[in-house]
């Protein structure tokens, strides 16, 4: 069955995934959004854009998740597709100098990973610190810090919502949310 906005000759593995993406409910918090995938990368690919956000609509954390799928697959990939994200969030000033930051990063990623149940192939990344300084006349202005998670997996073909799921406990944990406790179900949210 053709997937609306995904050519139709795209392999049937890879409209099954944007389904599943599609169909999944999310935290309240958490706003998706479909956005133009990068051409060049790979033959199909679905990215989406979040914004996790506070009920009085602060912006808590961002990122990216794009899947991207090869049926011929490519160096590096161990399967014919690959999930890259990017997560964003502001830190308090205490926690941004910790030493051990970019493990706590790393860790934060590999036990949403694991929580959803994704084993992932040749899971890679980073994790950085930026720090923001303004100057001139904008030397009013605080500073700030933000950390950035950037990983890339290659998921099992069943795994791929569920690889979206665990980016946005990701995104959850980065913008200092409690998770869900067992048995508690998200109100339905869908991308648009």
């Amino acid at each position: 069955m053709p997937v609306s906005g995904v050519p139709e000759d795209s392999p049937e593995v890879f409209q099954r995934a944007v389904r599943e993406i599609r169909a999944l409910q999310l935290r309240a918090e958490v706003q998706l959004e479909e956005v133009p995938a990068p051409r060049k990368l790979a033959p199909w690919a679905l990215a989406l854009s979040a914004d996790v956000v506070s009920r009085d609509d602060e912006e808590l954390a961002s990122g990216r998740f794009v899947l991207l799928h090869d049926p011929q697959g490519q160096d590096g990939w161990a399967g014919t597709s690959r999930v890259v994200t990017l997560t964003r969030a502001e830190l308090d000033h205490e926690v941004a100098t910790d030493p051990l930051l970019g493990r706590v990063g790393w860790a934060w990623l590999e036990e949403s990973l694991a929580g959803r149940g994704v084993a992932p192939a040749g899971l890679s990344g980073s994790v950085t610190r930026v720090v923001s300084e303004s100057f001139g006349t904008m030397a009013d202005r605080p500073a700030t810090v933000e950390v950035e998670v950037r990983g890339s997996w290659t998921p099992d073909e069943d795994d791929v919502a569920a690889s979206l799921q665990a980016w946005t406990d990701l995104l959850c944990t980065a913008a200092g949310l409690p998770p869900l406790p067992d048995g508690v179900v998200p109100f339905p949210r869908r991308l648009p």
